[in-house]
């Protein structure tokens, strides 16, 4: 089955581990996306994506964030903090995506207002599936605000 998206949508990956970048590419290529994938490796670039500061000045509002907890600089906790604090950016649904499954990382997410919790798989088929059942879910039945 194909999947048909109204829009095309910008989603920022926040993620630090290369080959889980390169899994979230080949995901977006094998599902047929048509999305624009944008990916920065810790929160101090994720921040500076959103706030669209040097070298970021021309980047497209993201309508989807996948959020890794386990970063540098900033981690993820930190991060979804501060997204969900800024006006411009509060509204904008971050899916949490890391390898935690513990109870105590869960729940600060939501009490953060992460707006969903995914544990990473990292085998290509089961991400591929993540991938297509997540972003149909979030890109074609969620009333998502226009930017």
């Amino acid at each position: 089955m194909s999947l048909q998206f109204s829009t095309i949508s910008n989603i920022l990956l926040i993620e630090d581990t290369l080959s889980y970048q390169d899994l979230m590419r080949i995901a977006f290529e094998e599902n047929n996306l048509p999305h624009k994938l944008h990916i920065v490796s810790n929160g101090e670039s994720a921040l500076k994506f959103l706030r669209r500061e040097k070298p970021y000045c021309n980047v497209p509002r993201p309508d989807l964030i996948l959020l890794d907890l386990n970063l540098p600089k900033i981690n993820g906790h930190e991060l979804l903090k501060t997204i969900k604090e800024e006006p411009k950016f509060k509204i904008i649904p971050v899916i949490i995506l890391t390898s935690s499954n513990a109870q105590k990382d869960i729940i600060k997410s939501y009490n953060l207002k992460a707006n969903c919790y995914l544990n990473k798989p990292y085998n290509l088929q089961e991400l591929i599936n993540l991938v297509k059942i997540s972003l149909n879910f979030w890109l074609n039945y969620s009333q998502l605000p226009q930017n």
